[in-house]
């Protein structure tokens, strides 16, 4: 396939006049088509072409999906960043990775509550930018276990490759169906099992406007919605919405990014009927897992989709790949011939090929679908001037438990690492005292209870409740 055809692959299917997507209005397929040829003609008159390099970071919105289609279409790499991320997270990112042009949006800055119809935006041509790297058409970030982190670059194989393995899936959503999206668009498994999903097998996508839960229950009954995808904390949050109206046309409600609670589990089918299912990926290849007849049960992931070449070593998964998905680094930790360690501790029954998820081997939390590393949250509180050692932990929330100054308190840290981090990494939690407890080998204990069992009984006044 050539490589500016490989989204005309999947712009060009379905009539016109079929729907392609609703939030607070309906988009046809012809009016996207027409929407991302009127893009792809700005870009072209301010310079984008095959081998181009562009970050793109937008508000979550249609024509944040629009343009990102032109910008394949025009043979652009296209570098994906979170709009919530703040200069702190932001900046090391687009100075690693050097990008020509920056499409941005305009007029606005910091967080972006729902989904909007349209967003205006800039385009930049940036100095000192280098250009594609071959064949890349889509990167991303991951956090990792060294605080660094990971750019990941996908071909236009992988993506649809990834495609091709969510058709693969038996009950997945089809012609037909309309697919509620809960996860972020800017993420994979919003961008690839919704969006592009979507484009791919004619189902209609439906975003909400507002994710505040009885708004989103109510549109799932307005609008027929029969597959919704998110991830475990919407599923809490629908769970708890009093006063439903009937939803008779659900039938598959979808979780990946991290474990389903038992209890969120449980809560979920008790009110709606209906079992949670889970999927299982990396932002380095996209989907991997799943089971989606509503049998399998936290903290199962289900089997492993056709295309998808595991093995489990150790109670750790690889994942088979022809080459290394990482960009400017060899991360031979992760990858290594022809596999890659995904980190994850799992489980697979030897008669059935299901997986168990366990936990993880190293610094990563999955917080409402997003990874973040514990890693990067101790380096910025360490560099508070009066912050001698940090450890931070993950269990319901993130958890940081400080060496400091006396004068330093918990409030003061909060406001420090609100100004450099975005609100997800913030921790719920800190515990400040003068030292922090060691092991007989002179290192920081890192166990939550103990720490907890120490920090808490030696230094009251320093803990820190819930924010």
């Amino acid at each position: 396939m050539a490589k500016t055809q490989w989204v005309r692959h999947l712009l060009d299917r379905g009539a016109d006049d079929d729907p392609w997507a609703v939030s607070s209005a309906s988009v046809t397929r012809g009016q996207l088509r027409g929407a991302v040829a009127e893009f792809e003609e700005r870009f072209q008159k301010q310079g984008i072409d095959e081998g181009s390099s562009v970050l793109l970071r937008m508000t979550p919105s249609f024509t944040y999906i629009q343009v990102l289609l032109a910008l394949w279409s025009r043979g652009a790499q296209v570098v994906l960043v979170d709009f919530r991320l703040k200069p702190a997270e932001y900046e090391p990112l687009a100075r690693l990775v050097r990008p020509q042009y920056l499409v941005a949006a305009s007029g606005a800055g910091g967080p972006v509550a729902g989904f909007r119809q349209e967003s205006d935006f800039t385009v930049r041509r940036l100095p000192d930018g280098r250009p594609a790297v071959d064949g890349i058409r889509l990167v991303q970030f991951s956090s990792g276990s060294s605080g660094r982190p990971k750019v990941i670059g996908r071909p236009a194989e992988s993506v649809l490759g990834e495609i091709d393995r969510h058709a693969a899936l038996p009950g997945i959503p089809g012609a037909g169906d309309r697919m509620m999206l809960l996860n972020s668009v800017m993420h994979n498994m919003g961008l690839v099992s919704g969006v592009l999903h979507a484009l791919a097998s004619g189902a209609t996508l439906i975003i909400p406007p507002t994710l505040r839960p009885a708004e989103v229950v109510r549109l799932m009954a307005a609008s027929g919605t029969t597959a919704v995808y998110g991830t475990p904390v919407h599923y809490d949050l629908l769970s708890r919405v009093a006063d439903r109206p009937r939803l008779p046309a659900l039938r598959l409600a979808v979780s990946g990014g991290e474990r389903v609670p038992q209890e969120t589990h449980e809560n979920f089918r008790a009110r709606f009927g209906l079992s949670i299912s889970p999927v299982y990926g990396l932002t380095e290849m996209g989907l991997i897992a799943g089971d989606l007849s509503g049998t399998s049960v936290p903290p199962q992931l289900g089997f492993p989709v056709p295309g998808a070449e595991v093995k489990v070593v150790d109670e750790e998964l690889y994942v088979r790949m022809d080459h290394s998905p990482y960009l400017y680094g060899e991360h031979a930790d992760r990858y290594t011939d022809g596999w890659l360690r995904t980190y994850d501790r799992v489980r697979q029954d030897p008669a059935t090929g299901v997986l168990s998820m366990l936990g993880r081997a190293d610094s990563l939390a999955v917080i409402g679908g997003l990874k973040v590393d514990l890693t990067e949250v101790e380096n910025v509180l360490l560099a508070h001037d009066r912050v001698t050692e940090a450890v931070v932990t993950h269990g319901e929330v993130i958890e940081a438990f400080v060496g400091a100054d006396p004068a330093v308190t918990a409030d003061e840290l909060t406001v420090w690492c609100r100004e450099r981090l975005s609100p997800v990494k913030v921790p719920k939690r800190l515990h400040v005292t003068r030292l922090l407890p060691r092991n007989s080998m002179g290192k920081l204990i890192r166990d939550r209870a103990l720490m907890h069992g120490r920090v808490l009984s030696e230094s009251p006044s320093g803990a820190q409740g819930d924010r």
